[in-house]
């Protein structure tokens, strides 16, 4: 089985748990509640990449898990949230999608 992306394709992002890049869009993502870390990440090269970003953040004092999917175009200097999404609270088992 080849190792090499596949062009368009969504591919799983190593170290992205402590990559300040990941936790600056964590944290752009999640504006209104208060970021605590994130748990995974994906990455989809397109017309610049989305990254798909699991993450945990306290709501009302509630750690909570979330999905968010931003959009990053370096060389226009964009950045868009596409999706945020509520997956299930942090202290039960929380069943996170592979999309």
């Amino acid at each position: 089985m080849s190792t090499e992306p596949i062009v368009g394709g969504i591919k799983q992002t190593e170290g992205s748990e402590n990559s300040l890049e990941i936790e600056t869009l964590a944290k752009f993502a999640n504006a209104l509640l208060e970021f605590q870390r994130v748990i995974n990440t994906k990455e989809q090269v397109v017309a610049g990449t989305l990254y798909y970003i699991t993450l945990e953040a306290t709501d009302n004092d509630k750690k909570k898990v979330y999905e968010a999917k931003v959009w990053v175009k370096p060389w226009l200097n964009f950045k868009e949230l596409q999706d945020f999404k509520y997956v299930g609270d942090a202290d039960a088992p929380a069943e996170v999608s592979s999309s």
